[in-house]
């Protein structure tokens, strides 16, 4: 309801005792910290007993989990008396990828309809870098992990896709400047570069609803138009704090039969209806604008040049002009520059959101590259293991068939070296078509474009590294591991501020509960203005109801403008609007299903804590039994190859068959590629620790700046590799020439 008075004493205290009642309560609303303490205290005696009833290590590595993680647990929230919720985590700016701040709206200088215009965003490019074709020799792509990596940061084209979620996510900071809503953003990894394995234990949580949930399968639960919403940015919205000027200007003439023409001026009824002719100029100017504390400011100014047929106006044309000034206050509902800039934090936030999810893109592309590079280790020093493993079949068969012509060997040993030497060249071209597609697989994750007749298409890929196994692996110890993880981790640093996003959230849905009370205060002023009426002039037969000439002075515009702020036509006054939903039953829904949502993002942020931990361990794990595989088949490489050494000899003197030999090559040639496979893991291993861990990027001499702009200046470096020299043989090899083919022992 709305209630306009008029300047007195009455309202004066009328209004300053609505703003004693309405101002203290609302501020305390709007600073009172939020009542988020999950569980009840049964349940906590009941946490707190099962933990004391747990076993000692498990009491230990809740305690040293607790130690490690920086950010408060689900169990740690805000309360009165108690220790506030501590900030979210520092998050680096980053640059922005198209040297544009999209969170700035276009300059007003050099051209003032900048901001009218659409604002062009430049096409990406298709095209590779240089430096991939520089690394082309002989036909053959020599290809070491450092370029695979810098070369992966400039056109991996999941990197270029994920990096348009920075400016994206400062185009919502503008709207919120502004007073608009957020669209949000996608900040998940994008994974559509095939090849080196995604997933696995540590590598994030999947969900895309409220607190990490999904849809129900075929979309089932989804809400209205097909998709399930939050309720992020629910609660009172803010005015527009840019402003707005609404113009109208209009021309109008119209012609209506009037019953009382005499008293409209139109004279006596006769046989014909009298008709009012009116010819109307109007031109208004309306400004509006939303300030943060739940202030508004209207400003009309409105014009009017009428003319008429009739007799009883004063002035024909007449010019009417008017204004009003109005200030409106929220009391309640949409009061204070906390409530009313939310939107802009939460945005703020998503920009950070988006940062630390490029820089888990960026850390998971280069893992995969990583472990693409190693499957293409694998796969080249497989086709070679296959290589030499034909060549002494091939070896064994031509000294059979040597023996066979001089009669100190049977017939059936030549068919079952022929049958080995088949097998072998089954075995080498499965291993070829392996390396081939390998191949493939990391020019793909390399380039933007692999045209078909492209030298790049049709060159080898060379692997020039291959890991490098230290005597012992110097890791810090497992806790401090895991605290590395939860300072760095981009993904944990997502969750809690999210977190800080429900938070920010609840406090508005929290605001929308309350009725809404808005106290009004207005100004303005009224001026009239024109030419005396001829029609209404006294004549000699019209004595009544008229006018002399020259009575009234003319006055124009300018007059009836001046009127405005004389206080000659003043109207001014206070108001108090109240709206009090009865049931308030959508803003009881709303608020309760935030904290629903604030309580599954509490048990979301948990969830990756277990992760995290679980996963650091099992990636020591790993990584050791691993460590302790490639020692094995080291050993069990060299074992095969001295055996097979004496058991030649030994049938070179007939102390041996051939089928002992034959046994001894194969034992050889599954010795080196379990060899092979083994240190392949031992590489994955560590690079999934790096990437558990979040060191990626710092162990590998990695920019995050660079990676933003796609401009690699520096080149990474990543540790515990060496130059693998028979690829780097291979280089002056001919491009269909295989492997060179070492010679088995005799």
């Amino acid at each position: 309801m709305s209630v306009a008075f008029i300047r007195s004493n009455f309202v004066r205290k009328l209004a300053a005792a609505a703003c004693l009642w309405a101002f203290p309560l609302s501020a305390q609303q709007a600073n009172t910290s939020l009542q988020l303490q999950a569980g009840s205290p049964e349940r906590a005696g009941s946490a707190r007993s099962g933990a004391e009833a747990g076993s000692p290590e498990r009491a230990g590595s809740a305690r040293s989990g607790a130690e490690a993680t920086p950010a408060p647990a689900s169990g740690q929230q805000s309360q009165p008396g108690k220790a506030p919720l501590p900030n979210a985590p520092v998050v680096k700016d980053l640059p922005s990828p198209t040297r544009v701040d999209y969170s700035r709206p276009a300059p007003l200088l050099p051209n003032p309809f900048a901001r009218y215009i659409p604002r062009d965003v430049p096409p990406p490019a298709f095209t590779n870098a240089p430096r991939i074709e520089q690394l082309i020799q002989n036909g053959k792509l020599m290809l070491s992990l450092d370029d695979a990596i810098a070369i992966a940061l400039a056109d991996n084209l999941d990197i270029a896709v994920a990096r348009y979620i920075l400016p994206i996510a400062d185009t919502d900071i503008l709207r919120t400047k502004a007073g608009g809503t957020f669209l949000g953003v996608n900040s998940g990894v994008v994974s559509n570069t095939p090849g080196g394995g995604q997933g696995g234990v540590g590598s994030g949580i999947s969900g895309a609803g409220a607190g990490g949930t999904t849809a129900g399968a075929g979309g089932a639960g989804t809400g209205a138009g097909g998709f399930v919403g939050s309720t992020s940015g629910a609660g009172p919205q803010p005015d527009s704090f840019d402003p707005i000027i609404t113009g109208t200007f209009s021309l109008e003439q119209s012609a209506t039969p009037q019953n009382f023409g005499l008293l409209a001026g139109l004279g006596a009824s006769g046989a014909a209806i009298p008709t009012s002719n009116l010819h109307t100029t109007q031109g208004n100017l309306t400004y509006f604008e939303g300030f943060s504390p739940g202030t508004a400011l209207t400003v009309s100014f409105n014009n009017q040049r009428q003319s008429s047929n009739g007799a009883s106006q004063t002035f024909n044309p007449a010019l009417n002009s008017s204004f009003r000034a109005t200030v409106r206050q929220h009391l309640l509902q949409g009061f204070g520059r906390n409530l009313n800039l939310r939107l802009l934090r939460t945005a703020r936030n998503n920009k950070k959101i988006a940062q630390e999810g490029f820089r888990q893109q960026v850390i998971s592309t280069v893992s995969q590259i990583e472990n693409i590079y190693w499957d293409l280790v694998n796969a080249y020093e497989a086709y070679r293991v296959n290589g030499r493993s034909l060549a002494l079949a091939q070896k064994t068969l031509s000294d059979n068939q040597k023996q066979v012509e001089i009669g100190t060997l049977a017939p059936l040993d030549v068919v079952r070296a022929q049958s080995s030497v088949a097998s072998a060249e089954q075995a080498l071209i499965a291993s070829k078509t392996n390396l081939q597609l390998q191949q493939l697989v990391m020019k793909n994750a390399l380039t933007r474009n692999l045209p078909s007749n492209s030298a790049l298409l049709q060159a080898e890929v060379i692997p020039t590294d291959t890991v490098q196994i230290p005597d012992q692996e110097n890791l810090p110890p497992v806790e401090q591991l895991i605290q590395m993880a939860f300072d760095n981790r981009p993904d944990y640093k997502q969750q809690r501020i999210t977190l800080q996003n429900n938070e920010i959230n609840i406090k508005g849905v929290n605001n929308g509960l309350l009725p809404v009370v808005d106290l009004v205060g207005f100004y303005g002023g009224a001026g009239l203005a024109g030419v005396q009426n001829p029609l209404g002039f006294c004549t000699p037969t019209r004595t009544t109801n008229c006018t002399p000439p020259g009575t009234i002075p003319t006055s124009g515009f300018t007059d009836a403008f001046g009127n405005l702020f004389n206080s000659t036509g003043p109207d001014k006054g206070v108001a108090i609007n109240i709206q009090i939903p009865l049931g308030n039953r959508v803003a009881q829904a709303t608020q309760v299903r935030a904290l629903l949502e604030y309580r599954q993002s509490q048990l979301s942020l948990k969830t990756v804590e277990n992760t995290i931990t679980i996963g650091i361990r099992n990636d020591v794990f790993t990584l050791e039994n691993n460590r302790a595989s490639v020692s094995a088949a080291q050993k069990a490489r060299d074992l095969a190859a001295q055996t097979l050494d004496a058991e030649q000899k030994k049938y070179n003197l007939g102390a041996s068959t051939y089928l002992a030999v034959l046994q001894d090559e194969r034992d050889l040639a599954a010795a080196e590629s379990t060899l092979v496979s083994t240190m392949t893991n031992y590489a994955k291993a560590r690079v999934q620790l790096d990437r558990d861990t979040a060191q990626t990027l710092d162990r590998y001499n990695i920019k995050i700046d660079e990676a933003v702009t796609g401009d690699i200046k520096t080149q990474p470096n990543v540790p515990g590799i060496v130059a693998n020299k028979n690829a780097l043989q291979d280089a002056n090899a001919p491009a269909t020439q295989p492997p060179p083919q070492q010679q088995p022992p005799k």
